[in-house]
């Protein structure tokens, strides 16, 4: 079901979010936000090919501001997070691994938004792959509203008990505004 095959030749951002929307209209303007910071930047939006949520509240944005966005779907969750049919490129896979690995062969940078387990284990596991040397590419938490707080004074306690390196905390790119995440990625 892949409808392009041009390949691009900018920068491609992957972001991990919810197929919910939160109970505040803010999450998914934020969203929004940022499907739309990344199109203004020319850069492709890579994601988890689901209209609903989060996930289809960036994709559509970005697509509005004509940006290219690449969803990467597996096929029993085509029905269930509801595949975005108006993207540039909707690649439908086998299964979860399948769908990580090439949501990762597709970007050159990754940055999560709130959202649930499905969300932090995809974050987990691209920051654990940079841990391991897999890749070099940034990777960046959307702090806004606080939402991640909890998570990065867990993240500090880790290292203070000798369970997380610091250097390795440090390669983890936080900001509460989308501009200021998307700016950082890359400097």
């Amino acid at each position: 079901m892949n409808s392009h095959t041009r390949p691009f030749e900018g920068l491609s951002v992957c972001v991990y979010m919810g197929s919910r929307s939160g109970h505040a209209p803010h999450w998914q303007q934020l969203a929004e936000a940022v499907g739309e910071g990344i199109a203004r930047r020319g850069w492709r939006l890579v994601y988890g090919g689901g209209r609903t949520g989060l996930m289809g509240a960036c994709a559509s944005a970005a697509l509005a501001a004509g940006g290219e966005v690449v969803g990467v779907i597996p096929d029993h969750l085509v029905d269930r997070e509801v595949a975005h049919t108006g993207l540039t490129e909707l690649i439908r896979v086998p299964d979860m691994h399948t769908r990580k690995a090439q949501m990762a062969a597709h970007s050159d940078a990754f940055v999560t938004l709130p959202g649930g387990i499905g969300t932090f284990e995809e974050f987990f596991e691209i920051w654990t792959w940079r841990y391991l040397g897999l890749h070099r590419k940034p990777i960046g938490l959307l702090n806004h509203e606080r939402f991640f707080d909890p998570l990065l004074q867990f993240l500090d306690n880790t290292v203070e008990a000798g369970f997380l390196n610091a250097d390795t905390r440090a390669t983890l790119i936080s900001a509460s505004a989308p501009a200021d995440l998307l700016d950082a990625l890359f400097d």
